[in-house]
């Protein structure tokens, strides 16, 4: 006799190790845009044009061990700190689904006690208008390795 149980582990030991993903829906596609253009926007250590990229009610958390900064002068404030420094955010691998964005980075910066950096980013761009209303930084090394890609050549 079968039960339930033992009829649901029957179905996962015969599905397939790999699972194809459905392709971007065009709001998806939109905020993975979004997420690429402010990566990209930093390296030129405007914090204007950085902050163009999010909501007036914004929050951002720098690592997952921190309160976030809320609130747009507190984010212009943590962001400030370290914008100057900033090299290149070299966008990994990218995933998106419905109103989030979560990509991994190799973070490179020209000063300060990290030059190169593993992270991961969430973000949140708005519904409406596409900015970004929570962006939360997860430390790479401290991502559980079940998570983490492997990092990649650079080519």
């Amino acid at each position: 006799m079968f039960t339930a149980a033992g009829l649901g582990l029957a179905s996962v030991a015969v599905t397939p190790s790999t699972v194809d993903t459905a392709e971007w829906t065009a709001a998806e596609k939109a905020n993975v845009q979004v997420v690429k253009d402010f990566c990209a926007v930093f390296p030129n250590h405007d914090i204007n044009r950085v902050m163009a990229f999010f909501a007036e009610t914004c929050a951002y958390r720098t690592a997952e061990t921190q309160e976030p900064n809320k609130g747009r002068q507190s984010v212009i404030d943590r962001i400030g700190s370290y914008i100057n420094s900033v090299e290149k955010f070299e966008i990994l691998e990218t995933f998106a689904s419905g109103p989030m964005v979560m990509n991994q980075r190799r973070d490179h910066f020209t000063s300060g006690p990290l030059k190169i950096g593993m992270a991961w980013g969430v973000f949140s761009p708005g519904r409406q208008d596409r900015r970004m209303v929570r962006l939360h930084d997860f430390d790479g090394a401290s991502v559980t390795p079940q998570c983490a890609l492997p990092p990649r050549p650079i080519l």
